[in-house]
């Protein structure tokens, strides 16, 4: 082997199972921690139960929830829109009606053709 290109080899290195479970082999870390095991893995212990590996359920959840609060929050935005958009139909009919009550000429001061 050349010398310095290599890591240090550990032949006693300890695995740590997040259960709790511990055995010693050959590593290039004096230390490895797992969170699974053949002690505590579905496959072998005949359970039916969700491996939550470095919280990978729970940032689903958050991403869900976060998700969830983004398309209410865009319901929201479009339910206004729609509703100020109605206000503006609401307040432009309003004025077009106010108009054509108006008797035309009123406003130049001439009098209506039928009086005349």
């Amino acid at each position: 082997m050349k010398k310095g290109i290599h890591p240090k080899y550990y032949p006693n290195a300890k695995v740590i199972c997040s259960c709790g479970n511990t055995w010693t082999t050959g590593s290039t870390k004096p230390e490895i921690h797992t969170d699974l095991c053949n002690v505590c893995h579905p496959f072998f212990t005949g359970e039916q139960r969700i491996v939550d590996t470095a919280g990978q359920v729970d940032r689903f959840v958050k991403r869900l929830e976060a998700k969830e609060e983004f398309e209410a929050a865009a319901r929201q935005r479009a339910e206004a829109a729609i509703r100020e958009k109605e206000e503006r139909k609401r307040r432009r009919r309003m004025i077009f009606a106010e108009t054509e009550s108006q008797e035309p000429g009123a406003e130049s001061g001439e009098a209506p053709a039928d009086e005349a």
